[in-house]
């Protein structure tokens, strides 16, 4: 991470990551899918795996978006309901950007290319944006 390299900010990073992986793994579980993880790592029965890597947690996007509204001049209450609102609905997004990567990965590596290195890449930086520009502040 190119925040702070200091090992117990990794350690938490690395902690956050996997939970994601593992929420990943218990809805496709839940909705009816086959998949084993490891660590950061979805498995698929087929062989065909994914890894939650450094920056692929929308840490940094987070962290943007929360600076964003702590810059607002706004109650100290109303930026830290945000903040936590926004970084919840970055973070479900992210969940459900994994686990549709982890699925078109299985049947078509052009289209996982595509969808990682351009479609969820932009669509993860406009989720703040469009959090941020709907807020308190706009009614």
């Amino acid at each position: 991470m190119l925040l702070i390299p200091f090992s117990p900010i990794q350690n938490a990073d690395q902690q956050f990551t996997q939970g994601l992986v593992a929420v990943s793994q218990k809805i496709i579980t839940v909705c009816g899918g086959h998949v084993t993880r490891q660590g950061a790592i979805l498995r698929s029965p087929t062989g065909f795996a994914v890894e939650m890597r450094d920056g692929c947690n929308a840490v940094n996007v987070m962290i943007l978006f929360c600076s964003a509204i702590f810059a607002f001049p706004a109650a100290l209450r109303m930026k830290v309901l945000g903040a936590l609102c926004g970084a919840s609905i970055i973070q479900i997004i992210n969940v459900f950007r994994f686990i549709s990567l982890f699925y078109l990965g299985q049947y078509s590596m052009p289209w996982f290319e595509f969808a990682h290195t351009y479609l969820w890449e932009s669509l993860i930086v406009l989720v703040p944006r469009l959090c941020f520009g709907i807020g308190p502040h706009t009614f």
